[in-house]
């Protein structure tokens, strides 16, 4: 059986403030990458398309982006293809009760297999039984349902195994909410396809992380391509079909400012900015620059230099203090808090009170300071 596999399209993530007819600019380069995987991974033929998690961003997604999941169902539907998904860390609720996107979905697509809730599930299909590992709670009810998947392996089918944890075999890029940890040890059956890392990896000899759809952040490697991959089941060969013409995320040359003028300092990081690729975005780290330095950048005129990126974001290191620092504009953050809250699931929280104490802290903050 030829299999084609998805991973994290993370619909719904918005982190630039660039907007296009009121639409982030970057949550809709993801929609765009999701609707080309769509069309690339049936391109390829298969016989079954598997979902790994995350397609979502959040548990609670906007109307937006349930229906661009709705759409990429709708037409592996028309192309006539089995499909199999799971949930993922980012879009599984954290109470049951709460309901789940993906509960929306398999009612409106009762020929597809869904795993979504928090429990194992099995799936027979000709020549091949699908093992589905959703999100799960507890690393102790991943663990269960893991062994439950190798104890009810088929004896004259080929068995593959879908689910969604951190393995640590395979170095991590950064610390993501609700991660499951599991050794790859106990990832038992004769074929794995993982989602949650985005970068396609062979984690051992038959089991794969098959990657995102897009690079959403620059964690995720932006040099590394991104798309679908392709299972073979009976020679358990498995490709990675790369997507292109996806906005690049660029790292420029840093800047070493230790020493330099404000006047030395503005002239290299004006430099760099004039490299910056067409609609990329950008960072550029300076390294040991003064504090003073950094506040006398002409900001009008590094927008010019970089005017040809989507965004750009300055990383300085200050000299004084040895370390990252960022420079937000206090004013802006309340607006910000707001935005975040907004795309949180806070369900037995009071939400009102988390947002006003968060202005209250700002506040204080911006009356710190103040001269």
């Amino acid at each position: 059986m030829r299999v084609a596999a998805l991973g994290d399209a993370h619909l719904g993530r918005a982190y630039l403030p660039v907007t296009l007819d009121g639409v982030n600019v970057r949550e809709h380069d993801f929609e765009i990458s999701l609707d080309r995987a769509i069309e690339l991974a049936v391109v390829q033929q298969p016989d079954l398309v598997v979902w790994l998690g995350d397609i979502f961003d959040h548990p609670r997604p906007s109307y937006r982006s349930f229906r661009v999941a709705q759409r990429a169902l709708a037409r592996l539907r028309d192309h006539g293809v089995a499909v199999v998904v799971i949930t993922g860390n980012h879009d599984t609720p954290r109470l049951p009760g709460t309901g789940s996107p993906y509960s929306a979905l398999a009612d409106t697509f009762p020929e597809f297999h869904f795993a979504h809730r928090l429990a194992y599930e099995r799936f027979e299909l000709p020549g091949l039984v699908v093992h589905a590992v959703p999100q799960m709670l507890t690393v102790d009810d991943t663990l269960e349902a893991l062994d439950r998947a190798d104890r009810e392996r088929s004896l004259d089918r080929t068995n593959l195994l879908l689910t969604h944890p951190r393995v640590p075999q395979v170095e991590p890029r950064y610390a993501d909410i609700n991660e499951i940890e599991v050794d790859a040890g106990r990832l038992q059956s004769d074929l794995v396809l993982l989602g949650h890392y985005h970068v396609h990896a062979e984690v051992r000899e038959r089991v794969w992380y098959a990657g995102s759809t897009d690079t959403f952040t620059f964690a995720d490697d932006p040099h590394e391509p991104k798309g679908v991959v392709v299972l073979d089941t009976d020679s358990g060969e498995c490709t990675h079909v790369a997507l292109d013409g996806q906005r690049p995320l660029v790292t420029l040359p840093t800047v070493h400012a230790l020493g330099m003028t404000p006047a030395e300092l503005e002239a290299s990081v004006l430099e760099r900015l004039a490299e910056v690729p067409a609609d990329a975005v950008a960072r550029l780290y300076l390294e040991g620059v003064d504090a003073e330095a950094y506040r006398l950048l002409d900001r009008d005129a590094l927008h010019d230099a970089g005017r040809a990126a989507l965004h750009v974001k300055l990383e300085p290191q200050f000299v004084q203090v040895g370390e990252l620092v960022a420079v937000p504009d206090l004013d802006a953050m309340p607006a910000r808090w707001d935005r975040y809250l907004g795309e949180q699931d806070l369900t037995g929280y009071d939400r009102d009170r988390i947002r006003d104490l968060g202005h209250e802290y700002l506040s204080r903050a911006v009356e710190a300071a103040e001269p």
